[in-house]
């Protein structure tokens, strides 16, 4: 059985319909033809994710996410750091609803973990294509936050 846990670390809490984001992961991951394991979402600041990034990839520059993989054979398992500071600039920056973008980067991290990389053009435009399509299956209207 899966386990999916919301966390906030150094940032505010953002009121978010778990229920419904868990459905969302856990059909991707079944869509993907792979099983749900448990996954923790941490939510936090550009300074508590720039730590970890410098801390374990030795990146020293600012991200939306960092994804650690604990994925055994087919369940699909890992923890997914998100800066809500770069969630936030990114959906202005792209224009798009707060939301929207939460959910490509909560996407983005549950196709790493499957197996997705977003190293070269043809990876990233791979990456884009499958965020698109799994946003196309959220009814943010009717997200019901």
């Amino acid at each position: 059985m899966s386990s999916i846990q919301f966390f906030f670390e150094d940032t505010h809490k953002l009121n978010i319909n778990h229920n419904f984001i868990i459905n969302q992961v856990e059909s991707l991951i079944l869509n993907e033809l792979y099983k749900p394991g448990d996954i923790s979402v941490i939510f936090c600041s550009d300074e508590y994710l720039l730590e970890i990034n410098r801390q374990y990839l030795k990146h020293d520059y600012y991200t939306d996410i960092v994804t650690f993989n604990y994925v055994e054979d087919s369940v699909i398992s890992g923890d997914l750091f998100i800066s809500l500071d770069r969630v936030k600039e990114n959906a202005m920056i792209f224009h798009v609803g707060l939301y929207e973008e939460l959910y490509r980067v909560i996407f983005h991290g549950i196709l790493h973990l499957i197996g997705y990389n977003d190293k070269t053009d043809a990876e990233q435009i791979q990456m884009r294509q499958k965020e698109s399509y799994y946003l196309g299956k959220v009814d943010f209207d009717g997200l019901g936050i």
